[in-house]
This record gives C-alpha cells, structure tokens and sequence, in this order.
C-alpha cells in the first residue's frame, strides 16, 4: 500500500500553477499600463501639463497656473473615468456571461439609452438637476429597457438565439434614444449644460460626480464578485448547472442587481458611453481562457485603462476642440461588433 505525502503537489496542480502565475503576471502588468494610463490622463490634453507640476498638484496643491488645471479639473475626469470603465466592463462581461451571449453590451442591447432617457425624463419633466436626485432615474431606466429587450427577444414561436437578443436590444435601444432625443428637442434650455452628457463624456464634471456613483459601483462590483464563482457553471446551460449544484436563479437575480446598479451609475454619471463593456472580455479572454472570474478581474482593470485611453485620444485628435470618449469609443467598437458578427456566422458555417 502506498501513500502520497501531502506536501507533494498533484500532476494536476503542478499543471495548473504556471498557468495561473502567468495569468497573474499579466493582471500585474495590466495594472502597470492602467496606472500609466492615469498619469497620462493628468498630464496631456488641450494644453500639456509636465510631469513635474502633475506631482505636485496631486501632493502639495497651490492654486495657480497648471496646477489649477490638474487639481480642478484633470484629477475629478480621470477618477470618473476610472469609476465609469470599470462599471461598463463589468457590466458588459456580466451581460455576456449570464445571458451567454458574447455579442452582448450594456449600449447595444440598449440598456444604456434606457438609463439615459429616464434621466433626460427627470431632467426636462421634473426640473431635476443634481446627481444625487436623478441616479436613481438611470436604475429604473437600466431595469426597464432589459425588461423590454428581453421580452421582445423572447416573443414569438422562433428560438431565442443571442443574435435574437442582439437586434432586439437595438431596436429597443433606438426607439428610446428618439424617445429622448424628442424630449431633448422640446426642452432645450435644460440640456445646455449637458450636451457633452448626451455624447458620453468625461469632462467638465465635479468630483461630487464620482463620489455619488461610486458607491453604487462598489456595491455592483461586490455582486460580481459574488456571483463569479457560480457564472462558470451557469455557462454551460440552466438545466447542466442545476446538475452540478449551481443557483442559476440566485446567480441570474443577483447578475440583474449588478448590471442596473453598474449601468444605470455609468450613464449617469457620464452619459450613454458604448462598447467597452463589449471590446474588453473578447480581448481579455486571449490571456485568460474562458474562465469569467479571471475576465471579471482583468475587466477592472483594462476596462478604465480603455475609456481613459479613448479621452485622451478625444482631447488630442481634434485640438483646442474635444471628441467626447462615447464618440471615440464608437468609432473603434463598432468595427469590433462587426467582426465579432461576421466571425460567430463563420464559425457555423
């Protein structure tokens, strides 16, 4: 009879461990690039700002000159910036996830415009002006247009397919963005001050911004940790998952709590912003396989280094002007669906 010593590793474990330190490494590194990305946020713009007097707005601010412009209004843009890419990657990956659909995202299945139209609601119908009163607008809107899209993918005798899903959150999310775009036409005089708002942008918002969705966020991105362990099982079908003991109806009602309250905090905080949520996970998952809790982890980081990447671009490509990060964002997501399209009817063929 023999025995194994059991400080001996397994073939098995052995086996794993190089894998994991190298998706390790590469969160570490992704982690590096997002805090190269920050710096950089809070140096180039309409008018670079040195590195030097960066540092020293951030340690020991005096209000003058460029350092008035890093403290005032660098630092709230890229802390929102931070807040609102890590709540669409999030929310994008945990869209994908549940609802087993990889061409899924927070913007193309329009829950995005929902947030959005309830808040211009609220804004042009109820005179509502602070943060603090028409966030909770975003969560119904959020939860009102899933609703909708999913029960409009879900209508009629065909099989329910995530390209299904795929047009119907598009069509839902167009009619509500001229639902709003209505609302906006006959009540210009509210939206003055938000028309960067409108196009998904980071700038020319308070640091009170951030404060007010960032708990929301963090509750969101607490859900998702809870629930990361159970979304590999549930990928593989309801009745599979219920076979190996996973809670597909706590996970998928949890994953609803998550995605409205990290959605709906996104939009309002920087207005309907598209595509991260749907470009990191594809690009993530090279590195990570298809394991969602190492893609949710690598979505917290890449997914802000993403938007952050995209303002930049935004204040740079178009100087003294600026491109909102929504647009620049489009501009390179919107070939990405189209690939992703092309490449799933590929594949079946």
């Amino acid at each position: 009879m023999t025995t194994q010593t059991p400080l001996s590793p397994s073939p098995e474990s052995s086996a794993r461990y190089p894998v994991h330190r190298g998706k390790l490494i590469g969160l570490v590194t992704a982690t590096g690039l997002l805090a190269v990305v920050c710096i950089a946020s809070l140096a180039v713009g309409t008018e670079n700002v040195s590195l030097g007097t960066v540092w020293s707005a951030v340690t020991d601010y005096r209000d003058v000159g460029d350092e008035w412009i890093v403290h005032e209004l660098r630092i709230p843009r890229t802390v929102l910036g931070l807040l609102v890419g890590l709540a669409l990657g999030l929310s994008g990956t945990l869209i994908q996830a549940v609802g087993r659909n990889p061409l899924a995202d927070a913007e193309i299945l329009g829950i995005n415009s929902g947030a959005s139209l309830f808040v211009v609601s609220a804004i042009a119908l109820l005179g509502l002006t602070g943060i603090w009163t028409y966030i909770w607008f975003a969560f119904a809107g959020a939860l009102f247009a899933m609703a909708v899209v999913y029960l409009v993918g879900m209508s009629g005798r065909a099989a329910v397919t995530p390209v299904r899903v795929l047009l119907a959150g598009v069509a839902v999310g167009a009619v509500l963005e001229g639902i709003g775009f209505a609302i906006r036409l006959r009540h210009p005089r509210a939206f003055d001050n938000m028309r960067f708002w409108e196009a998904g942008a980071l700038d020319g918002r308070p640091l009170d911004v951030a404060l007010a969705i960032g708990p929301f966020i963090a509750v969101g991105a607490v859900l998702c940790l809870v629930v990361s362990r159970s979304l590999n099982i549930t990928s593989f079908g309801d009745d599979l998952a219920k076979s190996l003991g996973g809670n597909v109806v706590r996970t998928q009602l949890l994953s609803l709590v998550a995605v409205t309250l990290l959605a709906g905090a996104a939009t309002a905080g920087a207005g309907p912003i598209g595509f991260i949520g749907l470009m990191v996970p594809h690009a993530v998952r090279r590195f990570t396989g298809p394991d969602w809790r190492w893609i949710l982890g690598y979505a917290v980081v890449v997914s802000p280094a993403l938007l952050l990447a995209a303002d930049i671009v935004g204040r740079v490509v178009i100087r003294p002007s600026e491109l909102p990060a929504g647009i620049v964002t489009a501009f390179i997501g919107a070939p990405v669906l189209v690939w992703l399209i092309r490449r799933r009817g590929t594949d079946r063929t």
